[in-house]
């Protein structure tokens, strides 16, 4: 019996080098990163094997080495990945609403069981490689850019003083977050999620995040 990949034999595009929106390159490319995370979840990145990932995606290990080049080059193009599939932020009419909204979808991302155990392995590598840690924050970077606009808003209706500045607003939002996740390891509930929100607010009302 065969065995099953993620890559069927009717994705295959019968022109060598072809490069097209949704043609073999990006199927490649999804197989690849798909059991990228599934190793991840299951063994963390010092476990991360090249041609184990070529044989779950049914890719050849040489298209995995040509274009990855490394375990580190997997992480750094999932996280790209990651960053492009994430939800768009919140838009609930209030500063209050969308922060919420924001500690909740990071709450969730952490205490999710697959999610956590790929967050918690990348964050391990990237306190060890630096083209993780670039790539890690990248990711970081694209959500804040994404959810930035929030406290612009909010600027604009009064609930906040002018010239807040919503990277460092929304940073002070998820840190309280990933510290228990990643320094302390305690439960994260969503009173430490709203607690988190209501500190952010508090600062923010005092004017702490003004840009000088």
């Amino acid at each position: 019996m065969e065995q099953q990949t993620r890559l069927g034999r009717g994705d295959v595009d019968s022109t060598p080098g072809s490069v097209r929106p949704g043609g073999r390159t990006a199927k490649v490319r999804a197989a690849v990163l798909e059991a990228t995370e599934d190793a991840l979840a299951s063994t963390g990145f010092h476990a991360l094997n090249m041609d184990r990932i070529a044989a779950s995606a049914g890719v050849g290990k040489t298209t995995v080495y040509r274009r990855w080049g490394s375990p580190v080059g997997l992480v750094a193009d999932l996280l790209r990945d990651m960053a492009d599939r994430s939800l768009p932020a919140a838009d609930t009419g209030t500063l209050a609403g969308d922060l919420r909204a924001n500690a909740e979808l990071v709450r969730e991302t952490l205490t999710d069981p697959r999610m956590g155990a790929v967050f918690r392995a990348v964050i391990a590598a990237a306190a060890c490689d630096e083209e993780c840690a670039a790539a890690l924050n990248g990711f970081y970077r694209a959500r804040l850019e994404e959810w930035a606009p929030v406290v612009d808003r909010a600027a604009a209706r009064g609930e906040v003083p002018a010239g807040t500045d919503g990277l460092e607003l929304l940073r002070a939002v998820s840190a309280p977050l990933y510290y228990r996740f990643m320094v302390t390891r305690e439960p994260l509930g969503p009173r430490d999620a709203e607690r988190a929100v209501e500190a952010a607010l508090a600062a923010a009302g005092g004017g702490v995040f003004t840009r000088r």
